[in-house]
């Protein structure tokens, strides 16, 4: 093939021109709001001047981006070098060095700008949005208030509802494939628990079995029904009986959300279920295990491991969804956070709430993450 015939690319200098006009437009930027924030502290009373030295390095870590905007136009000029010459394999090298590095800059630009962005919201009108949100001694004053309550409400909730969803949830998925005719009913019963609570939102399910079921006089029924099989309830008062018949509200809390987050937890597993080879599942049945030996033995093991992740997500938002026990009258961190801002006149407390959600939660979104990338790098090995 003669080098005539060959495509030679041409040297992305439009490219490399953009990221330097780019890496100029974050620099003023970075300059702008440096002076958008100095001037705000200076209306709060700071003090002097000097502290704003601080905002020489911002400056010059945004200048920073000058350097892959500067390689991008250098490796185009090599690329043009190359196509002078005719050498197709070095000015294809040089262009996508050159894209490379004019990519560079304008992720990190980009990077840059969301990030002077909220800061400039943070401190505009005079930093009133910051003092609505972060005020520091606020925050300082009230953060373990409403992480005590955080970690006895919020997190126990949680951490209880989480154990009894994974069970109440592999109950329901395994309901929901009961073979036969005889699982037929079961089949239905299953189907329509996961549809009616997939179509409640959490909210309802929460004030109609929180404020709905102590008000029926259900428990008042049940609870000394119960007892009676343990001790004399024949002697006890009314009193007594209304006393030992009260259930705290928390438990309401925890049953709403199981039900909730059970439907969808059953979902989950029900796919990991199906996606265990139906070969699996024959060979067992013929070595002579039963339907739920089958099941706990061969295809529940290894379904579980496929659905971590799925299941993890859920868990996710059934902790961030504690937070609604608050409509029932438990003072939850949002509640605490909620009582605080109303006195105060000051959102921080409730900006303390989403600051402890989010340290929770990234945590667990992590694994997600690391979860999904092992389990996609064990596919691809066996594959």
């Amino acid at each position: 093939m003669s080098s005539s015939s060959i495509s030679i690319p041409k040297p992305p200098f439009t490219w490399a021109n953009v990221a330097l006009l780019f890496a100029a437009l974050c620099v003023t930027a970075t300059i702008g709001a440096t002076r958008l924030v100095g001037a705000a502290i200076d209306q709060l009373g700071a003090g002097s001047g000097a502290w704003q030295l601080v905002f020489v390095p911002v400056i010059v870590i945004s200048a920073l981006l000058f350097l892959p905007a500067y390689r991008a136009w250098r490796f185009a000029r090599d690329a043009a070098i190359a196509r002078a010459t005719n050498d197709a394999v070095e000015a294809r090298i040089a262009v996508a060095a050159s894209k490379d590095q004019a990519a560079l800059t304008f992720g990190w630009g980009v990077f840059v700008l969301l990030v002077i962005a909220f800061v400039c919201f943070i401190f505009m009108n005079n930093a009133a949005v910051g003092r609505t949100f972060f005020m520091l001694p606020l925050l300082m004053e009230k953060w373990w208030q409403v992480a005590q309550k955080f970690i006895t409400v919020n997190i126990v909730t949680f951490m209880v509802a989480e154990v009894l969803v994974l069970i109440w949830g592999l109950i329901v998925a395994l309901a929901r494939m009961m073979p036969g005719p005889a699982g037929k009913p079961i089949r239905f019963l299953a189907t329509l628990y996961c549809d009616v609570f997939r179509g409640l939102p959490a909210i309802v399910t929460l004030y109609l079995i929180g404020f709905g079921v102590p008000t029926s006089g259900i428990p008042e029924l049940v609870i000394p029904w119960v007892y009676s099989f343990f001790i004399d309830t024949t002697q006890m008062d009314v009193r007594t009986l209304r006393d030992i018949s009260r259930i705290p509200v928390m438990y309401w809390c925890i049953l709403a959300l199981t039900l909730t987050y059970g439907a969808y937890v059953a979902e989950v597993y029900r796919a990991g279920i199906e996606s265990i080879h139906w070969s699996q599942v024959s060979a067992a049945r013929s070595l002579g295990l039963s339907h739920l030996q089958t099941m706990r033995y061969v295809v529940i093991p290894q379904a579980v491991r496929r659905v971590v992740a799925p299941l993890l997500n859920d868990f996710i938002g059934l902790q961030k969804d504690t937070a609604l026990v608050q409509i029932l009258g438990l003072v939850d961190s949002f509640n605490q956070a909620r009582g605080i801002a109303a006195n105060a006149f000051n959102l921080s407390a409730v900006t303390i709430v989403a600051i402890l959600f989010v340290l929770i939660t990234i945590p667990q979104a992590l694994l997600v993450d690391w979860l999904a990338e092992r389990d996609a790098a064990r596919m691809k090995a066996g594959g």
